[in-house]
């Protein structure tokens, strides 16, 4: 089952979006997954840590958690 991380207006970021879906414990564990290339975005691996995601966006850990965003 994913988890879902509500955006406001400001839009959110990928290494934002694993901390507050709980899929990493700290801003530097979020910023360590993505940089082992173990986060997909909509099913590709993603090594843009401040990669702005939209509404609908899903993300994933390789071996782990999901999310997806909503507003």
């Amino acid at each position: 089952m994913s988890e879902i991380v509500h955006i406001g207006e400001r839009g959110i970021t990928l290494a934002q979006a694993l901390k507050v879906a709980g899929l990493a414990d700290t801003g530097g564990e979020a910023k360590l997954l993505i940089g082992a290339a173990k986060v997909l975005v909509n099913g590709d691996i993603e090594l843009r840590k401040r990669k702005q995601l939209s509404i609908g966006d899903r993300i994933e850990i390789i071996d782990g958690g999901s999310a997806v965003i909503q507003a």
